[in-house]
């Protein structure tokens, strides 16, 4: 071969290479999309393995509302309905049309030693395994995690990291090449801190150490010093982790969720709060909205949302998608037709704030001012009357509220 021929095929390998995307990827801290850029996860679990029906309305919502990262629960069959491979492979399609990244689990593990019918994780390789065909080519936008809460209380660290060590092998050797999610045992909030002491040893068995970690922060997490505590810890050492579960209580529990948002936010971690809505009534202050309504967020919506901190005020799309941080719309639209500010230091006062060219509103009402010139009411934001201050008014060409009935609500 000529100097010249070898320089042609370099060129044309390489340009080649180029033209191939990176995939989601794990770097030190942060999760990388598919063009390398660092991409904070910002969402909401899914319960398709119980109301499949509601999923594909669902999506729509939690886009519309500003997520960037849905979680869907999935079965294997062990302990509810199998979800079919062509059910997740509409899960991955609508959720791309609504420029939403997907992690997908199965759930049938949770609690394993200590719930009677709980999957292995070895049994969640083997579903992972059988729907393989509608994962691949999908490593842009799916993140396998492997199982969920897939210990309850008291394994060994030695059977925790011996489980997700073989999983990880089986599932690179059957050639998924997808960033990989892990749970904590302890049902998922790692109080022992086998996760937390050994994540080391499982990123190590990965060839591609391409592994982000998932800690569930319920009552165990019930002040900002619990939270700080363990989230320094994973920042220290210089690994990947998600808040995979989370809400504002658990069983009549405190949880300091304002705290998970906050520190998330500190160290540049994802969260994805539990769950959309459909939860047993002794957790249904865990739902999101009310009865899978999207314009109905419930006390705890309002707050995974809206807080400082919140998904409206954090998120921004994977620029996998074609978008860019600080997408004025990519954090949904307010009623009055402008879109929500993604930013919270977009904020120019009086409810209202500018990205990109144009204004936006802010989601929590603003800071500055008397007092918010806009009303989150119930999830849709409203005007707040200038010429009364209760009921509801008309002005400017557009429904309003007063001030004292928007308080009171």
């Amino acid at each position: 071969m000529t100097a010249f021929t070898r320089t042609i095929a370099t060129t044309l390998l390489t340009l080649a290479a180029l033209s191939v995307q990176a995939d989601l990827s794990v770097s030190g801290t942060q999760l990388l999309d598919g063009n390398g850029n660092a991409f904070v996860m910002r969402g909401v679990n899914v319960p398709h393995a119980w109301f499949s029906g509601q999923t594909d309305q669902s999506l729509q919502d939690i886009a519309t509302l500003g997520a960037n990262t849905v979680r869907i629960v999935l079965s294997n069959g062990a302990q509810w309905n199998r979800t079919p491979a062509s059910e997740v492979a509409s899960i991955i399609s609508r959720a791309k049309s609504e420029e939403l990244i997907t992690v997908l689990e199965v759930h049938d593990t949770t609690g394993y030693g200590e719930a009677g019918s709980a999957a292995t994780v070895s049994q969640a390789v083997d579903y992972w395994l059988d729907i393989q065909n509608v994962l691949q080519g999908e490593e842009d936008y799916v993140i396998i995690n492997i199982a969920n809460e897939p210990f309850g209380n008291g394994p060994s660290a030695s059977d925790w990291v011996s489980a997700h060590t073989q999983a990880i092998s089986r599932l690179r050797n059957a050639g998924l090449n997808h960033t990989l999610m892990v749970d904590a045992a302890n049902w998922g909030q790692d109080w022992q801190g086998i996760m937390r002491d050994n994540a080391q040893q499982v990123l190590a068995s990965d060839p591609q150490s391409n592994v982000i970690f998932s800690v569930h922060m319920y009552e165990v997490y019930d002040s900002d010093n619990a939270v700080n505590s363990y989230l320094s810890s994973f920042n220290n050492q210089g690994l990947a982790l998600v808040i995979g579960e989370f809400a504002a209580d658990h069983y009549g529990s405190y949880v300091s969720a304002d705290a998970i948002m906050a520190r998330a936010e500190q160290y540049g971690y994802g969260y994805l709060g539990w769950s959309w809505s459909g939860n047993s009534s002794d957790l249904s202050s865990l739902d999101i909205v009310n009865n899978f309504n999207g314009s109905s967020l419930t006390s705890w919506g309002n707050q995974l949302f809206y807080a400082t901190n919140g998904i409206a005020n954090t998120s921004n799309s994977a620029s996998i998608f074609g978008g860019s941080s600080g997408d004025g719309n990519s954090c949904g639209t307010a009623s009055n037709g402008y879109p929500y500010c993604c930013d919270s230091s977009s904020d120019t006062g009086g409810g209202w704030g500018w990205e990109n060219g144009e204004s936006c509103v802010m989601p929590d009402g603003g800071s500055s001012g008397s007092g918010p010139s806009t009303c989150n009411w119930y999830g849709s934001i409203y005007p707040v009357c200038q010429n009364q201050s209760t009921g509801w008014g008309w002005e400017n060409d557009q429904s309003c509220i007063g001030q004292s009935t928007c308080d009171n609500q």
